[in-house]
């Protein structure tokens, strides 16, 4: 019987050893930062806007661009490139191109997003 309760006593040290030696390992994550896209809107102006920017910009009397490279909505202009600030009776009158560039081209008002450098319309009387 001593043997007995020698062999469970060791048998409990035992077990009891092992358990305080067993470690539970928590793993945190840091969250995960996701990038917001922001895809605009393409750009919508009415016929009315568009004659009110072509006309404002055409009396501005800014130097034409290469008329050599011509340049379509989604293109890169080059940094090379002379872009214009939205004259402030167009942005009163048109609040959309507001943030925009432009540039004269071929007789047309080429939008440029300042941002990324790409034409984002093309305005022709």
């Amino acid at each position: 019987m001593t043997h007995f309760r020698h062999a469970a006593i060791a048998a409990a040290l035992i077990v009891g050893a092992t358990t305080a030696n067993a470690q539970t390992t928590v793993i945190t994550r840091e969250p995960v930062q996701t990038q917001t896209i922001v895809t605009e809107q393409p750009l919508q102006l009415t016929p009315v806007q568009r004659r009110t920017i072509y006309r404002t910009i055409v009396r501005e009397r800014v130097v034409q661009a290469q008329p050599t490279i011509e340049y379509r909505v989604g293109m890169r202009v080059p940094p090379t490139a002379q872009v214009y600030t939205v004259p402030e009776a167009v942005a009163v009158e048109v609040p959309a191109i507001k943030t925009y560039e432009y540039m004269m081209v071929n007789n047309r008002v080429v939008l440029v997003d300042p941002a990324t450098s790409e034409v984002v319309d093309e305005i022709v009387d």
